[in-house]
């Protein structure tokens, strides 16, 4: 059994065996089959993701010794019992004890295929569960950045360096990366007993944004009735959070420059300087060495801030990560509205994975909420045109070649199958794969 392993299947009659994996494998599950408890019970780990599907009355055990084996690793995994009709009984009695479904044998192969997409999907989220608790208790890092694909892993490692320094930082990201939760963590876990103070440079009128950062004396100019504390004054001896910095005028980019080189202030109105204890975190989403070539930016300032860069992955790099970041928001989401977490299936998260996510981290978050509220569909419109992946143009070839040899055959599905080499069962499976109604058949 390897990690991808979908479903372990244990049944001691091969023939049910084969045709239990055979629909299940048409449908892309990945299978492990067995023909004994003991057999599977060797390759069963804590951690799988896999659902157990077992048949009830077996030489060496029944159903009941196999939930009592699977609770010794793990009482949370779903087994899915098959029984015989003189079976029943046995399964209820067994499903009072814990386990998943039963299907009465011979199973449908489309409500088999249901069970176990349920079953697979409830076993998946489970463990997304327990890595988020698992986190919260060991590495507070990662239940403020969530994810653990290998960009994220790697903009953690990055910041836990410098999180305890002294020095400036300079965060770089996209629209809806998480700059200011990124500014945040690193406060946080900086040691500095002082406040966050965040200042968005884009928000805050021109001709108010140097008295807003620098604070004034009374009477400084019109309407300065009193003194005023800055923000910059405000933050000492915690961390100041310059969001937008590429939108900071030029005439405050020179009193910025001194305060980071001198670490003291002036208010506006005053020849007072006041030393500061600060540590700046600025945040931008554009290139300010290019914008220092166009002269939209001082040069000086850029390579001043620019000491310890950190570049926040966006989330078209981090597609591990998808459905983990979704479960996190649609349970704040559920909390926030005192609502129940809607059921997620695979569909859903496959077409999330699919998704281009300009709006990064910010429109995943608006998307688990629209869930939550019930006004997001499970795609609309407005998503652009995809090239379809291998697997879709394979499908669809493979679509049209059955649709094809139908035809040349009147309807026959008898005589199709045999056109193309494969069993009468697997042709009905792959039909009902690709919505094509049977016509009827001569046999």
């Amino acid at each position: 059994m390897t990690a991808a392993t979908d479903i372990i299947l244990i049944d001691d009659d091969h023939s049910v065996l084969d045709a239990c994996r055979e629909v299940l494998e048409l449908e892309g599950f990945q299978v492990s089959a067995h023909g004994s408890m003991a057999s599977a019970m060797a390759e069963l780990r804590a951690d799988t993701g896999a659902v157990i599907v077992s048949d009830v009355r077996m030489p060496g055990g029944d159903g009941f010794d196999l939930l009592a084996a699977v609770r010794t690793v793990d009482a949370e995994i779903p087994i899915v019992l098959m029984s015989g009709h003189g079976d029943v009984p046995m399964a209820l009695r067994a499903m009072r004890d814990g386990a998943w479904d039963f299907l009465e044998k011979p199973a449908d192969p489309l409500h088999l295929i249901e069970t176990v997409r349920r079953a697979r999907d409830h076993r998946r989220l489970l463990l997304e569960n327990r890595r988020l608790r698992l986190m919260a208790d060991t590495d507070a890092w990662e239940t403020r950045l969530i994810g653990h694909s290998a960009p994220m892993v790697a903009f953690r490692e990055k910041l836990k360096r410098i999180a305890g320094a002294s020095t400036d930082v300079l965060v770089i990201g996209l629209t809806g990366t998480g700059k200011e939760v990124t500014a945040r963590a690193l406060h946080d876990f900086s040691g500095r007993k002082g406040r966050f103070v965040a200042v968005n440079c884009g928000a805050i009128p021109e001709t108010m944004l140097e008295s807003e950062l620098f604070g004034h004396e009374a009477g400084s100019f019109t309407g300065a009735r009193e003194r005023r504390i800055g923000k910059i004054e405000h933050a000492n001896g915690g961390t100041l959070f310059l969001d937008e910095i590429e939108s900071m005028p030029l005439i405050a980019q020179v009193r910025l420059l001194r305060v980071l080189q001198e670490r003291v202030i002036e208010r506006l109105g005053s020849n007072d300087e006041l030393p500061v204890d600060i540590r700046v975190v600025a945040a931008t989403k554009a290139d300010l060495h290019g914008l220092a070539a166009q002269d939209k930016f001082r040069e000086d300032l850029a390579y001043r801030l620019d000491i310890a860069r950190v570049e926040i992955p966006p989330l078209s790099a981090r597609k591990g990560d998808i459905s983990l970041l979704f479960h996190h928001f649609l349970d704040l989401a559920a909390k926030r509205q005192g609502r129940t977490p809607p059921k997620i299936d695979a569909a859903i998260l496959s077409e999330l994975d699919r998704r281009p996510w300009p709006g990064n981290v910010r429109e995943l978050r608006n998307v688990a909420e629209r869930f939550v509220l019930g006004l997001e569909e499970n795609s609309g419109p407005d998503l652009p045109a995809r090239p379809l992946t291998l697997e879709g143009q394979m499908d669809r070839l493979e679509r049209s070649i059955i649709l094809d040899c139908l035809a040349s055959q009147d309807g026959r599905v008898a005589a199709t199958a045999e056109a193309l080499g494969i069993s009468r069962k697997t042709l009905y499976l792959k039909m009902r794969k690709y919505g094509i109604a049977a016509k009827g058949d001569e046999e």
